[in-house]
């Protein structure tokens, strides 16, 4: 039986699997990892305006999470707390409502319409 039909055991696959995860590095460069621009504002005060990595919310479906690259999206945010998070930090904004608009990696957050 050739190498490429041969049925591998578990134990072999587990094998694989642990010399992959050693050889894995972690990624230092947090810069190397795709970013979005999120703004999070009301009429008087902007309480988010920055590069992030994700941010999540809850729209009447449930809980959601944007990524980098995502489909141009709109959804009407339903009261919760929108989470940001970035290269150093970690943001929660407690919200009583709001429109997320998403297009082109950016991620705009009106509150208070």
């Amino acid at each position: 039986m050739s190498e490429i039909n041969r049925v591998r055991s578990p134990e072999e696959i587990a094998a694989d699997n642990a010399k992959a995860g050693a050889d894995a590095k972690p990624v230092k460069d947090k810069k190397a990892l795709p970013e979005m621009h999120i703004k999070v504002y009301s009429p008087f005060k902007t309480y988010f305006d920055d590069q992030g990595y994700s941010i999540s919310a809850e729209n009447e479906t449930g809980p959601f999470d944007i990524l980098p690259h995502h489909h141009n999206f709109m959804t009407l945010l339903k009261p919760c707390e929108i989470v940001v998070r970035t290269a150093s930090k970690m943001s929660k904004i407690r919200i009583s409502g709001g429109l997320m608009h998403v297009k082109a990696d950016r991620v705009i957050v009106f509150l208070d319409i």
